[in-house]
């Protein structure tokens, strides 16, 4: 199970963010991956990526720039991908990790938000049951993009800038109960701390991302998950004996001069077999372009 929180605002005042997003992504502690970074195929995008046998390559979330363009106009792309619980797999399911890495990787006409999604939309129920979030964000004078694409049934949202989002592994219009809290006080950190430094809005973040709480019951939930559903009510989830968690908390702050800082914090299992967490990882990185 994984959730996503975030805001975005194409246009804010000094000292103020572009995009605030914070994530968990939970999967199985013996799922190789590699922690946040440029990808080293494609500079202009950073995140994590996925070392699975047969799924090399792809990730969960990343961002992209056209700075690697020689037209660079500041213009960037968030692709995030969710998995959507209780959906019957089909046969021969292809890997899904691809869809965010292509996403975020190309600034051409084919592949800009519009375009990307309704192709997706057409070809997207050959994968297992997914929610793909997109943000694209660019002039000043232009409102961000944001997209929901859900393949259980084949679904296409759009959703304005300025507002606080929360996403999970159910379909949008039935969150979860930790989706609605976490959305809630995503919010509030978003009013309170919104034009703190990087390094103090981002430890307000985490500490929503590490909240233990389960809420519980849950009706959609228990229908989707039956057998563990409640271990899986807390935004982070930890089940030693499944060896399964949120292994993954991740940060992503642009601010007004499209300054990306990139913060993430990993669940490392081999060298604590309770709970050890590594450094926070950091990237830090402009997106270039002169925004107008």
């Amino acid at each position: 199970m994984c959730v996503i929180f975030f805001y975005t605002n194409s246009n804010p005042q000094p000292g103020g963010y572009r995009l605030i997003l914070a994530s968990n992504r939970d999967e199985f502690f013996a799922r190789k991956t590699v922690a946040a970074t440029e990808w080293p195929n494609a500079d202009h995008v950073v995140g994590g990526i996925d070392l699975e046998p047969g799924r090399e390559g792809g990730t969960w979330l990343a961002i992209g720039s056209d700075s690697a363009s020689a037209s660079a106009s500041g213009v960037f792309k968030v692709g995030a991908l969710l998995n959507l619980t209780g959906e019957p797999k089909p046969r021969d399911a292809v890997g899904r990790g691809t869809i965010v890495a292509d996403f975020v990787s190309q600034f051409d006409e084919p592949t800009n938000s519009l375009n990307f999604n309704q192709s997706l939309l057409q070809d997207c129920t050959k994968y297992s049951a997914f929610n793909f979030v997109s943000i694209e964000i660019g002039p000043r004078s232009v409102p961000a993009q944001i997209r929901l694409l859900s393949n259980v049934p084949p679904t296409l949202n759009e959703f304005e800038e300025g507002k606080c989002y929360g996403f999970g592994n159910s379909l949008p219009g039935t969150p979860f109960e930790k989706v609605r809290f976490g959305q809630q006080q995503f919010a509030r950190i978003v009013e309170q701390h919104g034009a703190d430094s990087a390094e103090a809005l981002s430890a307000q973040l985490l500490q929503l991302l590490k909240n233990k709480t389960k809420f519980w019951p849950d009706a959609e939930l228990k229908r989707r998950a039956p057998n563990w559903g409640e271990e899986l009510s807390a935004l982070n989830v930890h089940i030693v004996d499944r060896g399964y968690g949120s292994r993954t908390h991740s940060i992503i702050l642009v601010d007004a001069n499209n300054q990306m800082h990139f913060f993430e914090e990993n669940f490392e299992p081999e060298m604590n077999p309770q709970e050890l967490w590594n450094p926070v990882t950091v990237v830090h990185k402009h997106l270039g372009g002169q925004l107008v």
